[in-house]
């Protein structure tokens, strides 16, 4: 007897067919869904929310582009003190306050604008906020006592030995050993001439007639160069020091794809399926490279820099023995894929092995050579800022050292600028390598 399998209707299984697409199509935003809910709770968001600092953060976010004097009395000995960012090398000179600085004998005045007037004086401190009152502040039993109009604002803190009082024209702390006023300014101060400076204060018509037509004020040297060299050496922010670290970031890029691309280019042979019969050696070659590509190239900088110590050049390694394994994969694929009939052509000809590599692959892979090299160019100039934050080298390092000290968040926004360009002139110059080199 036989037996026939009946098949559903065309229509049935259009339905069906129809129907799982729907499902899977619901299915995929849902379970997108369901893994935002588990990072939401799993990364505690609610409560990174409610420890945020948003008050520190606009604190942070302002010193990126001003400044802040800082006046400061020594309570034990009543000296004052004006410094810009609070720096030994940016102290006024004896006799040298800024303008909304007063100094009357024992009494100084801080104009912080507005109506906010800050007093020092030998019984104590005053801070006269509009709208809202006096804050005066005297020491008492060897503790810090607040007189202040009621309910206290919670932009006051008080605590025994500390007050704060912060403003949108300022900051002010009152302790047992000192009190200081913070008064911030838009701009970076003293980024071209310090305040023991000649040219310092000095308006862009008197810099220009020093230059061109005043007399010296040195006479072993023009005023122009007098100027270029103060702005160089500056004490605060050390133009020649970040221009030699731009150079190290660039130079270990450099150097190490570079050094990646020429020890790549034979391993890339001996890779590659139709240069090397012996499928052993391809498979030996193919793992070393993933196994190089494998481990994060922040990893072999902490393995190099433990091995032969901090330093540009130990950064410059890590870069090329992550570049080689990255280069070695793809230079063998794109020997792979070149055209036999060049090859074959040579061969012909009686040309040896090393020929037909020079003059039938080589120029066949050669934009593509080009554009990985210099691509890995452009992205490593990025990743040297970071190596050299861990092996001591170029403007990572310089940038490390001004975020840990939490201060000087003018000098990190100044680093992060200078590092924004810098990429953006390698990205510039790559692109025009790669249209002279490989379209000619």
């Amino acid at each position: 007897m036989t037996s026939f399998t009946q098949t559903p209707p065309l229509a049935d299984q259009l339905v069906a067919t129809f129907t799982r697409r729907r499902l899977f199509a619901l299915s995929v935003p849902v379970v997108i869904l369901v893994y935002l809910t588990y990072i939401f709770f799993a990364f505690d968001l609610p409560g990174l929310a409610a420890r945020a600092r948003l008050d520190n953060a606009a604190i942070l976010l302002s010193d990126f582009w001003s400044h802040k004097t800082h006046v400061t009395r020594d309570n034990r000995t009543g000296e004052i003190v004006v410094a810009i960012e609070g720096e030994n090398k940016g102290t006024y000179p004896d006799g040298m306050v800024p303008d909304w600085v007063t100094i009357q004998g024992d009494v100084t005045t801080v104009d912080l604008g507005q109506g906010n007037v800050v007093t020092y004086d030998a019984a104590g401190a005053r801070y006269v906020v509009p709208g809202y009152g006096t804050i005066d502040i005297k020491p008492v039993n060897g503790k810090v006592a607040m007189t202040a109009p009621e309910p206290v604002p919670d932009w006051i803190s008080v605590s025994p030995n500390k007050i704060s009082v912060t403003t949108a024209a300022g900051r002010f702390n009152y302790s047992r050993s000192k009190v200081e006023t913070f008064k911030y300014e838009a701009g970076w101060e003293l980024s071209f001439f310090t305040l023991d400076s000649p040219f310092h204060g000095k308006s862009i018509v008197d810099l220009a007639e020093l230059a061109l037509w005043d007399p010296r004020i040195e006479t072993a040297r023009s005023n122009f160069s007098y100027m270029v060299s103060e702005v160089w050496t500056n004490k605060m922010w050390r133009h020649g020091d970040v221009i030699w670290a731009i150079f190290e970031t660039i130079l270990m890029a450099f150097l190490g794809t570079m050094g990646a691309a020429l020890i790549a280019l034979p391993l890339g042979f001996a890779a590659a399926s139709n240069f090397m019969p012996l499928r052993a050696v391809r498979f030996a070659f193919r793992r070393v490279f993933d196994f190089i590509r494998g481990v994060d190239g922040l990893i072999w900088t902490i393995i190099l820099s433990r091995a032969f110590g901090p330093g540009p050049m130990t950064g410059a390694l890590a870069i090329l023995i992550t570049d080689t394994g990255s280069f070695g994969k793809t230079f063998s694929e794109a020997l792979e894929n070149i055209d036999e009939k060049q090859v074959e052509g040579l061969r012909s000809t009686g040309a040896n092995g090393l020929q037909r590599a020079r003059f039938g692959v080589i120029p066949q892979v050669t934009p593509v050579l080009l554009s990985q090299v210099l691509y890995f160019l452009e992205s490593n100039t990025r990743s040297a800022t970071v190596i050299g934050a861990i092996v001591g080298g170029g403007i990572g390092l310089l940038l490390t050292q001004a975020i840990q000290t939490q201060k000087d968040w003018e000098e990190v926004a100044y680093y992060i600028t200078l590092i924004v360009l810098m990429v953006m002139a390698m990205d510039s110059l790559s692109g025009w390598l790669r249209r002279k080199l490989i379209k000619g």
